[in-house]
């Protein structure tokens, strides 16, 4: 039931896409790029900067993927209601992760996705890396001869 939810609600995401992936999980992706996937046991793995990996084992908010430990993927295991909050909780991290790259107004949904996830400061200041530079966004266009 928790799988069920968990899957309903991830997907209802905008530009949230679900694929099969290996070992009997499902795989969510924003674009191409894979938010997070999840196993029928209930396992979350999902990919983080190691920076922000690294900030979620210190809070104790997941725990070091057991399989590729010494990357950014970090595991949650679903199994009561408090889990699957939580879970969906760092999918929506991931989630903000990579929307913020491409979003129109990104300074607004950072705004937001710390209100919405209420981000310790550390979180919030290497989520906030990931708001392109405005140097990137406002680029003139370039002039015609």
């Amino acid at each position: 039931m928790h799988l069920k939810n968990f899957e309903e609600i991830v997907v209802s995401w905008p530009q949230i896409s679900v694929h099969p992936h290996r070992f009997s999980a499902r795989e969510f992706r924003f674009g191409n790029a894979e938010v997070g996937h999840v196993h029928d046991g209930g396992i979350v793995d999902i990919p983080f900067p190691r920076s922000i990996r690294d900030a979620l084992l210190r809070e104790g908010l997941a725990e070091e993927h057991q399989w590729v430990p010494n990357s950014g993927w970090i595991t949650f295991r679903i199994r009561s209601d408090k889990d699957l909050q939580h879970a969906i909780w760092l999918m929506r991290l991931s989630y903000f992760r990579c929307a913020l790259k491409s979003a129109a107004e990104p300074r607004k949904l950072f705004s937001e996705a710390t209100e919405e996830l209420q981000l310790s400061a550390q979180c919030k200041s290497l989520l906030e890396q990931f708001i392109p530079s405005r140097k990137n966004q406002e680029l003139p266009e370039p002039l015609t001869a």
